[in-house]
């Protein structure tokens, strides 16, 4: 049935249901993170991104206005009147309390005896009644725990306070400079390098090639972790230290196995007519690479090109070791998002809101290139 004109083959369906689930796979936690990025902290706490849609039940700790700026005298005592939600919030109340061990005490309507003569009353869309004697009716507002069902509230604070606030536009204006410093070298050198070194393992003939594509492979497997600390010395012991060229000779060398791997296995399936004649009229082997492979070779060039952007723009460990110092000059965007997380790392906002100021540049990098993305991974894959 795979051989009738017209119909697809099993292979076809299967290489076509896979791609969907890679674009799925990709998909679902780039739009969650970017619904988080308008949602409210207390929100993303209480429901996921799914859920960002509708209603949320949230619980509530809110507190009526002082007495002493808002109490009136009715009937012989004190009483203050208000609404529990912020002006313009709108809210359903299920049910409420005024201590935080019976948060579900009360359905509203109810009225609550704080006794020495205090009383509350608390209703569905949060407004309350809160009497009482002269002398208990004095001092902070009566706290009062809800559980709320809140409508879909979608906001641009944490774009202002990631943007616009003074506090971190100076901080994150210069990181987003400092990783373009770093990105942008560190990912031209290694290709530039990785170029002559694929058209040398590929078509020029001499002893112990072999060996050195043996070893280029295999350095593909060695986890960076094991040369960081290795690496970090010999660049303090030879005076380079940590700056802008330590990253740089760091990514480089990170970076060239696996970008003369794809370079070599793109260049050896070019065709050897063009290059053997290029040889008989006489051109150089440095003619032939950039008059020939060069331009024949941009796609493979352009795949490494988004693998080592999109790492090196990413990057926290390398950056760690090799460039920021405690003055904080040459810090990355990475960094400055771990550092407007605070402490307990609890702003999950801010994180998701950080994240997709990130991605912009990389984003747009992928997408003018990708075209040659799958041109350049699959060289050499088939004969």
């Amino acid at each position: 049935m795979d051989n009738i004109a017209g119909s697809k083959s099993t292979l076809v369906w299967t290489v076509h249901i896979s791609v969907a689930l890679l674009v799925l796979l990709w998909l679902f936690p780039t739009v969650g993170l970017f619904v988080s990025s308008f949602r409210t902290a207390d929100q993303i706490a209480t429901s996921g991104w799914w859920a960002a849609l509708g209603e949320v039940e949230q619980n509530l700790v809110l507190r009526a206005k002082d007495p002493d700026d808002f109490r009136v005298e009715r009937n012989g005592e004190y009483v203050v009147e208000g609404n529990l939600f912020e002006e313009g919030k709108e809210a359903r109340i299920s049910v409420w309390g005024t201590s935080s061990k019976a948060i579900s005490a009360y359905q509203p309507g109810d009225k609550a005896d704080l006794k020495k003569g205090e009383t509350i009353t608390v209703d569905a869309e949060g407004n309350y009644v809160w009497s009482g004697p002269e002398s208990q009716m004095k001092g902070r507002g009566q706290r009062v725990f809800v559980t709320a069902q809140t409508p879909p509230d979608f906001t641009l604070d944490n774009y202002r306070k990631m943007l616009l606030d003074e506090k971190n536009v100076d901080g994150m204006s210069k990181a987003f400079f400092n990783t373009l410093t770093v990105t942008i070298p560190a990912t031209i050198i290694p290709i530039v390098i990785a170029a002559f070194a694929a058209y040398a393992l590929a078509w020029m003939e001499f002893p112990g090639r072999a060996l050195l594509i043996a070893m280029v492979v295999g350095l593909l497997v060695v986890p960076l972790q094991l040369a960081l600390i290795p690496l970090l010395k010999l660049h303090l012991g030879i005076g380079i230290g940590k700056g802008y060229l330590g990253v740089w000779l760091a990514h480089t060398g990170f970076g060239l196995p696996l970008a003369i791997y794809l370079l070599r296995n793109y260049m050896v399936g070019l065709p050897r007519d063009i290059i053997e004649n290029a040889r008989v009229d006489g051109a150089t082997e440095f003619q032939i690479f950039t008059k020939i492979i060069l331009p024949l070779s941009f796609p493979a060039l352009a795949s490494f090109a988004i693998f080592q952007f999109l790492w090196t723009w990413n990057d926290l460990l390398v950056a760690k070791v090799f460039l920021i110092d405690a003055t904080g000059e040459t810090t990355v965007m990475t960094n400055r998002i771990v550092e407007l997380l605070g402490t307990r790392g609890g702003n999950w906002e801010i994180l998701a809101t950080a994240a997709f100021v990130s991605i912009a540049v990389p984003l747009a990098v992928f997408f003018l290139m990708q075209r040659y993305l799958v041109r350049g991974l699959l060289a050499g894959s088939v004969k």
